[in-house]
């Protein structure tokens, strides 16, 4: 049997192969890397830095008002969640009247994020729940507005089993 010999043509038609699947899949991998973005806090961190002096202010007011919330929740047998928050003021009074909302966000992928309802069930006690909840780290996000402005924000990372 005869071998074929190796020519410059044979050559540079293997390198031009090569060096094409190899852009070919960095440009598939760079493509989906920028069309997804699972990983960032915020879509635009230009717009974020434009707020961050309204966001110093609001944590300012929150402190000053020295007021004692405290959220539990828990994973529910048939997979959602159960939140309830309770609100004191300084004196230790509860809050009422106010429109407290929440979510669950997953750190790693922001498309897992689950919103979750609040509605008040007694003075100063607010209860909601969500649906399918899968196990693992996430961060509940609790805001409370009175009259259209956000009066309290908390995040706190929790892991449910």
């Amino acid at each position: 049997m005869a071998s074929k010999p190796l020519t410059g043509t044979k050559v540079l038609l293997m390198l031009v192969a090569f060096f094409g699947v190899v852009i070919g899949v960095n440009g598939t991998m760079m493509k989906l890397a920028i069309a997804t973005l699972p990983g960032t806090d915020v879509d635009s961190p230009y717009a974020a830095g434009l707020v961050y002096d309204r966001e110093i202010s609001a944590a300012q007011d929150q402190a000053a008002r020295k007021w004692k919330v405290n959220a539990h929740i828990e994973r529910r047998n048939d997979g959602g969640a159960s939140v309830q928050v309770e609100a004191r003021d300084a004196g230790g009074q509860p809050i009422s009247g106010l429109k407290f909302g929440g979510r669950l966000e997953r750190p790693t992928d922001k498309r897992a994020d689950l919103a979750v309802e609040l509605t008040e069930s007694g003075i100063g006690l607010y209860r909601g729940g969500a649906a399918s909840v899968a196990p693992g780290q996430w961060d509940l996000v609790i805001e409370g507005e009175a009259r259209g402005t956000r009066v309290f924000l908390s995040r706190n990372r929790v892991i449910l089993n």
